[in-house]
């Protein structure tokens, strides 16, 4: 190309009006003021960015490749360098900069000029009238103002129901839930609590509809009144930075509720028991005020038994007369050991206290064969016959009279081994879940009718994943991370850090939790 022919390409710097500055800081000005190739490649360079973002489908300025080589879809704004190809996290940001001496960058959400030097955003007159001009009228060419005739008459081809389905695509993320929980020290096992409660549509419909009249309640740190805050946070605003649940943790501190009171410590806690414990805080403030009882069949109308829990029978048959007691009592969860399972599969792969590993042996199970060992199989057990008027040999076996809504399993990973010298262990035993799990075989009905061509009850008992908690690393210094379907995709929670996760993370994952939402909700 010619030298007269490139000339005529040059872009000029935008005149300020009166009284603004001439440039969006002192380093925009340096830069501004080198050489005509230079302002030419950083302005052209802009608009490319601008197209990226404004014009081609918005996820992929949202994703980014780590220092590592790994690529990362972030809800939360990326940063399309100025001066080359790179789309940056928030964290390599500074490492990019310091390596190339790249110091420019264009925010991924709003087209605006960040400024390493300054670590700011800055309003630069001349990339925001590009910014402006692509937002107003879609080009970066004709200053004029199109008329409101222009801008709202009628188009019979854009506005024809076939051209629109076609030619729209999902916002990566709007008011939909998605952000993170920032870490306040040690509290990620309440982060991925928290998220797994976002996420639960049940939940989301009643803080959302008011079902919690948070004005009207007069309970100090209500936990009840801090949930629906945080619903209101994550679904009333389209901000994606991370959330702080100050609220929450101060409820959950202050609280008098001393079967969890060895939860208040400011280290790495259980994120189960936690789970337990937001339960029954929240029944008590959406419920009939009493804790359930262990081994009772509570029943209760609030939102979180209608949620979570579910009814067990426990039925004893007595190998003399062959009696039967039944006995019913309500569920929050699943708790599925994986010791014996694993034992029977040969040595356990476990993890001591000090993150030693005490095998290397990956003999994997399936949560089916764990279920199948509680509520399918029997065991042997004594007890008094009322028939038999004595102690009698009898066989217990425990199904599910009544599933919930959203079925909670806790995968035991944690061992307790008590003696002189008491110790704890984490069972590394990988556990495949899928994503669609049948639950009949686990009912009272199972046993007691004729379920071939039962469509409505096998449908009653299918449950969908909705959330999956992971402890990674050893018992002490171990660290909980969650992944949350939101719609059709899979979101992975890392803290204040959510990224674009594929099913086969999800799959892969050494869940500790798993969170099932009955189809027929889903």
């Amino acid at each position: 190309m010619s030298a007269n022919a490139a000339s005529s390409k040059d872009h000029k710097v935008k005149e300020p009006q009166p009284g603004q500055p001439m440039y969006g800081c002192e380093h925009v000005g340096r830069l501004f003021n080198q050489d005509q190739a230079t302002i030419n490649m950083s302005i052209q360079h802009y608009k490319t960015i601008l197209r990226a973002i404004f014009d081609i489908n918005p996820i992929l300025s949202q994703t980014a490749k780590s220092m590592d080589g790994q690529v990362v879809t972030s809800i939360t704004p990326t940063y399309l360098c100025l001066q080359c190809p790179s789309t940056l996290t928030d964290e390599d940001l500074s490492k990019h900069g310091n390596r190339k001496s790249h110091r420019f960058y264009v925010e991924s959400r709003s087209g605006a000029l960040y400024c390493q030097m300054c670590d700011d955003i800055v309003w630069d007159p001349t990339f925001e009238d590009l910014r402006l001009k692509k937002l107003g009228t879609g080009s970066f060419f004709g200053s004029r103002k199109r008329k409101h005739e222009e801008l709202f008459a009628p188009d019979p081809v854009k506005d024809a129901p076939q051209y629109i389905s076609t030619n729209t695509t999902l916002a990566t993320c709007k008011a939909n839930g998605l952000r993170g929980i920032y870490n306040a020290g040690a509290t990620c096992y309440q982060n991925v609590v928290l998220q797994s409660f976002l996420h639960n549509p049940i939940l989301r419909n009643f803080y959302l509809s008011d079902g919690h009249q948070s004005g009207s309640c007069d309970t100090p740190h209500c936990l009840s009144c801090a949930m629906d805050d945080m619903f209101q946070e994550f679904y009333a605003s389209e901000t994606t930075n991370g959330y702080t649940a100050a609220n929450i943790l101060s409820g959950f501190w202050i609280s008098e509720n001393k079967a969890f009171e060895n939860l208040v410590a400011n280290k790495e806690q259980d994120a189960h028991e936690f789970f337990q414990f937001m339960a029954e805080e929240l029944h008590e403030r959406n419920g009939d005020g009493k804790r359930p009882e262990i081994g009772s069949e509570h029943t209760c109308n609030c939102i979180i038994h209608q949620t979570y829990y579910g009814k067990l029978q426990t039925s004893t048959t007595c190998q003399n007369c062959g009696g039967v007691t039944n006995q019913a009592q309500s569920f929050l969860d699943l708790s599925v050991p994986l010791e014996n399972l694993t034992q029977k599969r040969g040595k356990k792969n476990l993890t001591n206290g000090d993150g030693v590993s005490s095998t290397r042996t990956q003999n994997s199970v399936t949560l089916q064969e764990c279920l199948d060992e509680e509520y399918i199989k029997s065991d042997k057990c004594e007890y008094r016959c009322q028939n038999c008027n004595s102690v009698q040999q009898a066989r217990r076996q425990t199904s599910i009279k009544k599933l919930p809504n959203v079925l909670s399993i806790q995968l035991k990973r944690f061992e307790f081994k008590q003696g002189r010298n008491d110790r704890a262990q984490k069972i590394e035993t990988p556990v495949q879940f899928p994503l669609q799990l049948n639950m009949l075989p686990y009912t009272t009905r199972a046993r007691t009718q004729d379920l071939k061509d039962n469509y409505e009850l096998q449908r009653s008992c299918t449950y969908d994943l909705l959330c999956v908690v992971v402890h990674v690393g050893d018992m002490d210094t171990g660290h909980y991370i969650s992944y949350c379907r939101v719609g059709d995709q899979w979101f992975a929670f890392n803290d204040h850090k959510v990224e674009l996760a594929q099913k086969s993370d999800v799959l892969n994952a050494k869940a500790y939790l798993l969170f099932y939402i009955v189809r027929s909700l889903s």
